[in-house]
């Protein structure tokens, strides 16, 4: 979101633009701070909701930052009742976390240039999050470090075994890292009906992996969908890194596009609960919208003998955000039924790691790939 940042400083009344990709409103409260500012006492000023805006070395900046993370991390966790208890103090937690380390802000001046000692060229890694800056603005330093490490990411690109090639995640959109729900996809066996009409919809496409596999496996027209407009630009280009342009063509849609497929491909978001940014959109489907409105859709886009893929993880149903059977119940509502599934464990380091508070449900995830097809009777 943009608004207006207000301060004062050297007794005058001072604003400036506020920039925050994750909707985040601007402090109420702002001091300004430099080199000399200590972190007992930047983290006292945060945690009350003081924000400092930077004025030192920029590299100071980040150091101060990183002793404020050691702080807000050193705070004991209660212990909880239940999965769902865990879940909603993680969010809770998580949310207080990144309301206190946002507070340290840095200044841009216009072209995305920061006017500070040692601060690096962030103009290319900006322009690619925000677009061209005409203005200065403010941004928060770890909003600014996620920007940057996005940046790289896209770059560098993330390595997808079953394509044999790179995935480059444009900034906003949701990396591929989960690397179990690209093999179920690449593995499954295809319907027979696309011998007929070399076809398949790949719905809330993101990055394009799941349709580039497809176009891989040897479907002739793959066509992907997508709301948000980051996504769109990402699966193009990746699609044209690719060179399947021939087969895979991207266009906005909710959710379905024109006409019928033999193979219809869903991966919505996981978890039945609210994003708190539009960064989270890709993990958190409030009340199951798109998972319910793939299902109740797709008998009316499948073509005869065609199949639905839905990819879906079960760690709603281990946090108890799910009842075990809303899933099969859904699928039967909609006039669906299950011919098929296959099954993965996770793989990310979180899976093994004890100390994580959902390591419970963690450990227990599988990630589904639902073979589904209309029900004749």
């Amino acid at each position: 979101m943009t608004a207006e940042l207000g301060w004062i400083e050297s007794d005058v009344e001072r604003s400036i633009r506020w920039q925050s990709e994750a909707g985040v409103a601007p402090p109420k409260r702002v001091v300004v701070a430099d080199d000399t500012m200590n972190a007992d006492s930047a983290f006292r000023l945060a945690s009350e909701g003081t924000a400092l805006l930077w004025r030192g070395d920029f590299q100071n900046a980040r150091q101060l930052l990183q002793a404020l993370v050691r702080r807000v991390d050193r705070k004991p966790r209660k212990p909880a009742a239940t999965p769902r208890d865990a879940f909603n103090q993680h969010r809770l937690a998580q949310s207080q976390r990144a309301r206190t380390l946002g507070m340290l802000l840095i200044p841009f001046e216009a072209g995305h240039v920061i006017p500070l000692r040692r601060a690096p060229d962030v103009v290319e890694a900006c322009t690619q999050a925000h677009g061209e800056a005409s203005a200065p603005y403010v941004c928060s330093l770890r909003e600014l470090l996620g920007i940057i490490s996005a940046y790289e990411w896209r770059r560098n690109g993330v390595d997808i075994p079953a394509l044999g090639a790179r995935i480059h995640p444009h900034y906003g959109v949701f990396s591929p890292v989960r690397g179990e729900y690209v093999d179920l996809v690449a593995k499954a066996p295809l319907p027979a009906a696309l011998k007929k009409a070399s076809r398949a919809f790949d719905i809330g496409t993101g990055t394009g992996v799941l349709a580039a596999v497809l176009a891989r496996r040897g479907v002739a027209r793959v066509i992907a969908t997508d709301q948000d407009e980051r996504a769109l630009a990402c699966a193009r280009d990746n699609v044209a890194r690719l060179g399947l342009q021939a087969q895979v063509e991207v266009i906005a849609a909710d959710l379905f596009p024109e006409g019928l497929a033999p193979l219809v491909v869903c991966n919505p978001p996981w978890l039945p609960a609210r994003p708190s940014s539009p960064l989270e959109h890709a993990v958190y489907d409030p009340d199951s919208r798109m998972l319910k409105g793939f299902l109740a859709g797709l008998p009316s886009h499948l073509g005869p003998g065609g199949e639905g893929w839905l990819i879906m993880s079960d760690f709603a149903e281990h946090l108890g955000l799910r009842a075990p059977n809303d899933l099969n119940d859904w699928i039967e509502a909609a006039g669906l039924k299950v011919v098929g599934r296959l099954d993965a464990r996770p793989r990310h380091p979180k899976a093994a790691d004890a100390s994580d508070p959902l390591h419970a449900a963690r450990a227990a995830e599988v990630t589904t790939l639902w073979r589904l097809t209309v029900r004749t009777s």
